[in-house]
């Protein structure tokens, strides 16, 4: 076991969260029960956010960020996992009240943690990370509602070029649906397209304050943007469709009214990734394994080291990360 190691810690600066790079070692870990050696972790939006002090979003410092981390069990305390297991792990408060994954070495709880899916590999699994499984979540729920069916209707994914988008793409165009994306980046038309997309429109056509209800054409959508855009998604969604919002890119708040919910029985979903059961866990995760296209991963993907981490925060919060990130820890 490496003496000592680099892990991206958040302080508490003049009241303010401050990212940066700090060498440390295993005694600086959490007292969990179970030691994980970490090969790579991802970079979604909230860790943007966390990492650019744009978004308060450790809540106790200092703390190692990093929502997601795939690796292999080293010691345990708990029955439940013995060396050499491989586990991941997305969410549980990583990052926030939680040391997370950008380290090479983590002690975790042993109820967070996941065996890795037998069709994925470290590097696949944090590929989809906690973007691409909320992306399964949003897709489950819509089915679960019932009012989306194959073929019928239209499916609408915002912020479709990032992580959660390109994998909800990918899901729904393979199961069938007619999927539009919405996106405000026309370089990646031809991406969104290979995803399976079948029409692209310009995220400014759902940014702009409009009525309470409008037109009627969405049987579904995965909404990772929030604040006018979700608003306007609810106000066009067809009698009796649902929504599953999972993300605020475009801001927290939501400026709508009630009238799509009792006039056209539309339903908001509300998709949390941080604390869902593990059954839940479960099936997002079968769900991938089942339908996510594996060149379609390969195509939504980069490595890059953990050194890039600064970088990689500027970029995901102004939205100019394509698809999805795998951070190499050990770099």
């Amino acid at each position: 076991m490496t003496d000592r190691f680099n892990a991206m810690v958040i302080d508490l600066v003049d009241g303010k969260p401050v990212a940066g790079f700090r060498e440390i070692t295993t005694a600086d870990l959490p007292d969990h029960d179970v030691l994980v050696e970490i090969a790579c972790s991802t970079i979604n939006y909230k860790d943007g956010l966390a990492i650019t002090g744009k978004g308060r979003i450790a809540r106790r410092t200092p703390l190692i960020a990093g929502l997601d981390l795939a690796g292999t069990v080293v010691e345990s305390r708990s029955p439940a996992w013995k060396a050499g297991d491989k586990v991941i792990v997305n969410g549980w408060g990583l990052s926030e009240t939680e040391s997370g994954g950008y380290t090479r070495y983590q002690r975790l709880k042993p109820e967070w943690l996941m065996p890795l899916p037998d069709a994925f590999s470290f590097e696949e699994a944090m590929a989809i990370g906690t973007a691409g499984y909320t992306a399964a979540l949003c897709v489950n729920a819509l089915e679960d509602w019932g009012m989306i069916s194959p073929g019928q209707g239209e499916v609408l994914v915002t912020g479709a070029a990032g992580g959660v988008g390109s994998v909800a793409i990918s899901l729904l165009a393979a199961k069938g649906y007619n999927v539009t994306a919405s996106t405000g980046r026309p370089e990646t038309h031809d991406y969104l397209r290979y995803l399976g997309a079948s029409q692209i429109i310009d995220r400014a056509t759902l940014s702009e304050k409009g009525g309470a209800l409008q037109k009627e054409r969405w049987s579904g959508a995965v909404d990772a943007v929030g604040s006018v855009t979700l608003a306007n998604i609810l106000a066009q969604t067809v009698y009796g469709g649902a929504v599953a919002a999972c993300g605020l890119a475009g801001g927290a708040d939501l400026p709508a009214t009630v009238m799509p919910h009792i006039l056209r029985a539309v339903t908001l979903i509300g998709i949390d990734s941080v604390m869902t059961a593990m059954p839940k866990r479960a099936r997002a995760w079968k769900t991938l394994a089942d339908h996510l296209d594996r060149t379609h991963l390969v195509k939504m993907t980069r490595i890059e080291p953990m050194s890039a981490l600064p970088q990689l925060a500027q970029e995901i919060v102004s939205g100019r990360i394509q698809g999805r990130v795998v951070v190499d820890v050990t770099r």
